[in-house]
């Protein structure tokens, strides 16, 4: 009977779980294989080297974050400030998502190859903030301010620490969506849905 092989997506999510919790210094073959109880010798079935690892991460990290979030919230419908929120939601929300996005900023520090990857996908989400906000703001220069003001309360908001007296986080960050999205404020009083980079992580 055959040796049954370890299927190349394990790989690349058990790599994908460990640059989340410890950075790209923490994707090791033998750390992996032991994660997955087997050896590390079925690793090169799947892959060359560790590089092919670090690419394939990426891609699927890639694909995740853009083509898929793009592909969803399309399919969902909405008007432009329910796809906005969703996006966000999908992206700076999500227990999966999220941890593995910090983290490859945090690489791409480092990385120029990595900085060009999360540039490509920046852009794409941009992208998408433009067309939305360009739907009920008709200054160029305000969407773009808009656009990028949004997108970096989306990101920052999960390195802040700052009190709001009276106040708490997730009231603020909803007051500041509805500024963004050009809507009456919510009432403070009554429950809320949770705006988009709620869920904050420890700086890294």
């Amino acid at each position: 009977m055959g040796v049954t092989r370890t299927p190349r997506d394990r790989w690349i999510e058990e790599g994908l779980q460990a640059l989340a919790a410890g950075g790209p210094d923490a994707v090791r073959v033998e750390a992996l294989a032991k994660e997955l109880g087997v050896t590390k010798g079925g690793f090169y079935g799947s892959f060359a080297d560790r590089d092919a690892l670090l690419e394939a991460m990426l891609d699927t990290w890639e694909r995740e974050s853009t083509d898929e979030v793009l592909d969803r919230i399309q399919r969902e419908g909405g008007d432009p400030r329910t796809q906005i929120r969703r996006a966000g939601v999908l992206t700076f929300s999500s227990d999966r998502l999220l941890p593995i996005d910090l983290a490859v900023r945090d690489w791409a520090r480092r990385d120029e190859a990595v900085a060009e990857r999360l540039r490509r996908v920046d852009n794409r989400r941009m992208a998408l903030l433009r067309e939305m906000i360009g739907t009920f703001c008709s200054d160029p220069d305000e969407v773009e301010a808009r656009s990028l003001v949004a997108f970096c309360v989306a990101i920052g908001e999960h390195f802040l620490v700052a009190d709001h007296g009276a106040r708490t986080r997730a009231q603020v960050l909803a007051r500041a969506t509805d500024l963004l999205l050009d809507r009456p404020p919510r009432s403070t009083t009554a429950p809320s849905e949770d705006p988009p980079g709620r869920r904050r992580a420890a700086p890294r």
